[in-house]
């Protein structure tokens, strides 16, 4: 069967729209130190063998990291998710990714900034299980 040039995507970023796709690349560009210091380790697959994706489309979402093979998500959080309209939107959002077959992981600044290695430990030991 020939490839047409749109099933693989719609499956890798469940159609989502030209819109997300442009906040993508913004966000790429303008990514924090916490995540610019994760990127380092997931990238290339250094974590666990595993291919991750940074800020990546997902139907309406840009998720911070993605790993499509075991249908992971690493979110990485700062202290703006400790607002409680911030936090209800975190879990509902979660809940539609988990919804779409996914598992999320969140994971504060904080443990990025004291102890990356236990982060990255997490989630190996995360998609593991997957």
């Amino acid at each position: 069967m020939a490839y047409l040039g749109k099933t693989y995507p719609n499956i890798l970023h469940h159609n989502a729209t030209a819109s997300i796709h442009n906040l993508a690349r913004i966000l790429r560009k303008s990514e924090t130190t916490a995540e610019k210091l994760l990127w380092r380790e997931l990238k290339n697959r250094k974590c666990a063998g595993l291919k991750f994706r940074r800020q990546h489309p997902f139907s309406k979402f840009v998720l911070d990291f993605y790993c499509h093979e075991k249908k992971l998500v690493v979110e990485v959080d700062g202290a703006v998710h400790n607002n409680s309209d911030v936090k209800e939107r975190d879990e509902n959002r979660t809940y539609e990714l988990e919804q779409a077959g996914l598992t999320v992981i969140r994971i504060r600044n904080e443990e990025i900034f004291m102890d990356l290695n236990m982060v990255l430990e997490r989630i190996a030991k995360v998609a593991e299980t997957l």
